[in-house]
């Protein structure tokens, strides 16, 4: 599911170089990430994974099955990731091109703190709650 729903992010900024679209399941299982899934009926659509201390929580990724793109489930994903998060800040970057995971997180009441080069021609966007 990661691949395929960071295939679309490749699309929609033209860039394949996303490092989650070439990650193995042994390296997501590696990452000291709390995680959260959605599931319809046994097959899950959706996940966010995240780290957190005392005074952050940092969105490391949300992944939504394409064929489940716009039905909700990325939003419910991060609020729920938000109402653990309480008080603290939350922090979340995208690609700059992005615009529909852009529009989602400014919906939920994110900020863009900036955007980055983080490989030569390729940007991400970061937000803040």
């Amino acid at each position: 599911m990661q691949h395929a729903a960071y295939a679309v992010e490749a699309a929609l900024i033209g860039d394949d170089r996303i490092p989650p679209l070439h990650e193995t399941l042994a390296d997501v299982r590696a990452m000291p990430l709390h995680w959260l899934g959605a599931r319809s009926g046994s097959r899950l659509i959706g996940a966010v994974g995240w780290t957190e201390d005392d005074t952050t929580v940092d969105i490391d990724r949300l992944v939504v099955d394409p064929a489940a793109h716009r039905r909700g489930v990325g939003r419910a994903l991060v609020g729920a990731v938000l109402a653990r998060a309480g008080a603290r800040r939350v922090v979340v970057a995208t690609g700059r091109d992005n615009r529909p995971a852009r529009q989602l997180y400014e919906s939920l009441g994110f900020a863009s703190t900036g955007a980055e080069e983080v490989l030569p021609h390729l940007w991400i966007a970061r937000y803040a709650r």
